[in-house]
């Protein structure tokens, strides 16, 4: 009977094991994924920030030419006001093909994509 108390309480650190080890797979498993993540956000988040100031400095550029061309410098910036308005409307009217979705499918990707070690033991 001492043996197979034993060999009960072999396999029940073995199973403890297991499953404290499958635990500490997926604490890896979901920092790799949050991390993966959060630098696509970072890295979405300053491409605008860049593409930002780029528009803003050839929006002044281009307005101040218009104003050159028309003799009135306030009147270069206001149509070039209404254009930035107008593609303004625009991409909040298309924010969801241009932003939302291909965002979201990208996070969706990240963090539901199978680990390579996960589709290797399968096959």
């Amino acid at each position: 009977m001492s043996e197979e108390f034993k060999k009960a309480g072999s396999v029940f650190e073995q199973v403890t094991a297991y499953v404290n080890t499958r635990v500490s797979q997926a604490k890896l498993s979901v920092a790799e994924k949050l991390s993966q993540g959060i630098a696509l956000l970072v890295a979405v988040l300053l491409s605008a920030l860049v593409f930002f100031l780029s528009f803003c400095l050839l929006s002044a550029a281009a307005a101040i030419l218009i104003g050159q061309w028309l003799g009135s410098l306030w009147l270069g910036f206001a149509i070039m006001a209404f254009f930035v308005l107008l593609a303004g409307v625009l991409i909040w009217k298309l924010r969801g093909r241009l932003f939302q979705i291909p965002l979201l499918n990208k996070l969706l990707t990240v963090f539901f994509e199978k680990d390579r070690n996960e589709k290797d033991e399968k096959d």
